[in-house]
């Protein structure tokens, strides 16, 4: 089994290539380039690295969301290419969940922080026991205050990760009154072999979809979506 797994959903692009038991290539970059450079670049770089075909690939796995509206679309149309072209089914993964994922085995509850700006977070909660997943917390788009009783109501030690910890670091110390912690940096953030490790198990467990029925999970509308509303609702009005 060979899993292509690839993360878009944030400033990380990150891409991984997976066997049964081991993480052959990952390759991550979390600079100001778009994923539009970035992604099919290191992909192509994973598979020649890795002496790896296009006819060893076994599925994609992919963060489906939620995330940025650009990131997610820009990996969604890489994966929907390449799957089409490969002719190989797409695992669509929570990239809440990728995001834990990097803490399995510590035990803890995992509670990634994303930016969803107006004063929002993308977030779940989620523990791991061995290689089965534990959702506490399904991924919803919430304000701080709201997520920080859901956490509370957990009565357990949390790992806080993710791009928006520090954002709202100084909320989370006032509110959190269980037992805490900051991620390290190297395990904060995206990683697509974590993707790619979740994906593995969603494999096997034939949880896939074909290229055509992959859509990303938003959780909520995009800005564009949200002002062209807005702008009918002051038309309607006038």
């Amino acid at each position: 089994m060979r899993i292509l797994a690839i993360d878009s959903s944030a400033q990380v692009a990150s891409v991984a290539l997976l066997s049964e038991d081991a993480v052959l290539a990952e390759y991550s970059v979390d600079y100001r380039k778009t994923h539009s450079q970035t992604l099919l670049p290191m992909i192509d770089e994973v598979l020649r690295m890795t002496e790896t075909a296009k006819e060893d690939i076994t599925a994609i796995a992919v963060a489906a969301g939620p995330g940025s509206f650009t990131g997610l679309r820009i990996g969604a149309a890489t994966v929907k290419g390449l799957a089409m072209v490969w002719n190989v089914p797409v695992i669509p993964v929570s990239t809440i969940a990728g995001i834990a994922a990097n803490f399995a085995g510590s035990g803890d509850i995992v509670c990634p922080l994303m930016d969803a700006r107006r004063g929002q977070v993308y977030t779940g909660a989620y523990g791991f026991n061995g290689s089965t997943v534990v959702e506490y917390i399904p991924d919803t788009c919430i304000t701080i205050g709201p997520f920080m009783e859901k956490v509370n109501e957990l009565g357990r030690k949390v790992i806080f990760a993710g791009d928006a910890y520090a954002v709202f670091r100084e909320a989370i110390e006032k509110g959190v009154t269980v037992p805490y912690e900051f991620a390290p940096v190297h395990r904060a953030k995206q990683n697509a072999a974590s993707v790619g490790w979740l994906g593995s198990a969603l494999y096997k467990e034939g949880k896939t979809v074909s290229a055509e029925a992959f859509v990303p999970t938003y959780l909520r509308i995009s800005q564009a979506e949200r002002e062209r509303a807005e702008r009918l609702e002051g038309s309607a009005d006038t």
